[in-house]
């Protein structure tokens, strides 16, 4: 029995056909290489927070300032709508006295994201030092 070659190379011409298989490799390689080198885009406003400590808290308590975001947009100071620019001068005011009050800040929970970063960007250029958010119960329901 004699096998047919017809797929046989015995002809002196040379392979016309490119093997493109190593080629896909080193490409996939890069491509992965260049998702894992590729930082993600974050967007974040750094505050320094006070760090839980083994200290109780003193027995007298300081003057406290309430900042609340509402979902329509206001920024309340203590019950009073203010815009940013008076935001920043109570802040700036508030940071001289002695003993420094604390800033509870409490969005509301459909509050715009945006303007809750905004202020959260005033305080950090006011160098607020005590700080806390309140009324984090109100998120539970998400």
């Amino acid at each position: 029995m004699a096998m047919q070659t017809t797929g046989s190379n015995d002809s002196a011409e040379p392979m016309m056909e490119i093997n493109t298989t190593p080629l896909i490799d080193v490409l996939l390689v890069l491509i992965i290489m260049l998702i894992i080198t590729i930082p993600p885009q974050t967007h974040a406003v750094k505050l320094d927070l006070p760090q839980n400590s083994e200290t109780p808290p003193p027995p007298v308590e300081p003057t406290k300032n309430k900042l609340v975001i509402t979902q329509a947009g206001a920024i309340l100071w203590n019950g009073t709508p203010v815009t940013l620019q008076q935001l920043r001068t109570y802040l700036d005011v508030s940071q001289q006295m002695n003993p420094v009050p604390e800033l509870h800040l409490q969005p509301e929970p459909n509050a715009r994201y945006e303007l809750v970063d905004e202020v959260l960007a005033v305080t950090k250029k006011a160098q607020v030092s005590k700080m806390g958010f309140v009324g984090n119960e109100a998120y539970s329901r998400f």
